[in-house]
């Protein structure tokens, strides 16, 4: 069914012949206006007419890790609707356990001409991968924007939740409700961001005075790795702990269960990321939230300028995280805290949503 013209220009806040002009590409509209029923036809989820589809300014590549993290379909959605606003078409590589490699990736997009590639959670968070590969585009001037780890030696854009700085809300909001041994989980310490959560956590612990000796106990990345590490840990007498993804986090609640344990009564966890649907699990996810939005609109920005020749600033762009306060943290057993501070708790698990 075509659009409905009276539905437009309600929407638009214009008369039905204004949006008869703009759909069959007559002159006699102003920039503004033409915008505004132009938007209003996609908000209404109508197709542009041909004739009215922005052309393609070119490919970019958007190289990332298999969907199975909630977190990177939402990077990947986020990143190709900025790039569509601004005439870019996605070319989305995933990478899976044996299944096509970065470098395979780069050579494929290569071939297909891309104005720029974006890397997120790339072989450049690994430290001991080499990244000869980025240098190596970097000296064929093919704009690159690299998210979610860091390698002094490139000389490239970088975009980064700050993990240093999760890694210490997590701690702290653990410790505002009396636990005091906490525990540490994540995927394996050569990435950059893990190494960075692993350093607030210590940090903070030391700042309370608290000892996180024999307390963090890395394993995969996902359900199963969460659960596995959150066996081990709470073998250790451990009330709570921090888990480097949401993913993560729900296979340490399902470990705390089968060993008797309610959540949050008798063990606290914390995810990180905020994605997708964490909200309505049982019970609902205290997490500290990766700020996606913010970051993929930042990474294309940064790509889209030195696609259009724009001089692009070579450093990290660290984008700050928030504490998600929900159902799956409580005061630790046999513990009192301050009446504040229970009041401020549950202040921010009223926020958290």
């Amino acid at each position: 069914m075509g659009p409905r013209l009276a539905d437009i220009a309600r929407y638009a806040g214009v008369s039905e012949a204004t949006v008869s002009r703009v759909l069959n590409d007559k002159a006699g509209v102003g920039g503004d206006t033409r915008k505004a029923v132009l938007t209003a036809l996609d908000v209404l989820g109508y197709e542009r007419p041909a004739r009215l589809r922005q052309r393609s300014a070119g490919l970019v590549g958007m190289v990332i890790p298999e969907l199975g993290n909630p977190v990177f379909p939402m990077f990947a959605q986020a990143a190709e609707g900025a790039l569509a606003q601004r005439g870019f078409t996605p070319v989305l590589c995933t990478q899976a356990p044996g299944g096509i490699t970065e470098d395979e990736y780069v050579e494929l997009l290569l071939e297909r001409n891309v104005s720029g590639i974006l890397f997120v959670s790339g072989r450049h968070a690994d430290t001991t991968a080499p990244h000869d590969r980025y240098r190596t585009l970097i000296s064929r001037r093919l704009p690159i924007v690299l998210v979610n780890g860091f390698a002094d030696a490139v000389d490239a854009a970088f975009i980064s939740c700050d993990d240093h700085e999760a890694g210490r809300l997590a701690v702290d909001h653990l410790v505002a409700l009396g636990h005091t041994r906490i525990g540490f989980t994540s995927g394996p310490e050569r990435y950059v961001p893990v190494r960075r959560r692993i350093e607030g956590y210590r940090e903070a612990l030391a700042r309370h005075g608290l000892d996180g000796e024999n307390l963090v106990e890395l394993s995969l990345f996902g359900v199963e790795g969460g659960h596995a590490a959150a066996c081990t840990l709470i073998e250790r007498g451990v009330t709570a702990m921090v888990c480097g993804s949401d993913m993560m986090a729900l296979g340490a609640v399902r470990a705390a269960r089968q060993r008797g344990l309610r959540v949050p009564r008798d063990f606290s966890v914390v995810g990180y990321d905020d994605s997708q649907l964490i909200a309505f699990t049982d019970p609902p996810l205290t997490t500290v939230r990766q700020p996606v939005n913010a970051m993929a609109l930042a990474a294309v920005r940064a790509l889209c300028d030195e696609i259009s020749g724009h001089t692009v600033s070579r450093t990290e762009y660290v984008f700050d995280p928030e504490l998600i306060v929900r159902g799956s943290t409580a005061v630790a057993p046999g513990r009192l805290v301050p009446e504040a501070t229970a009041v401020a708790v549950q202040g921010k698990a009223a926020a958290g949503g």
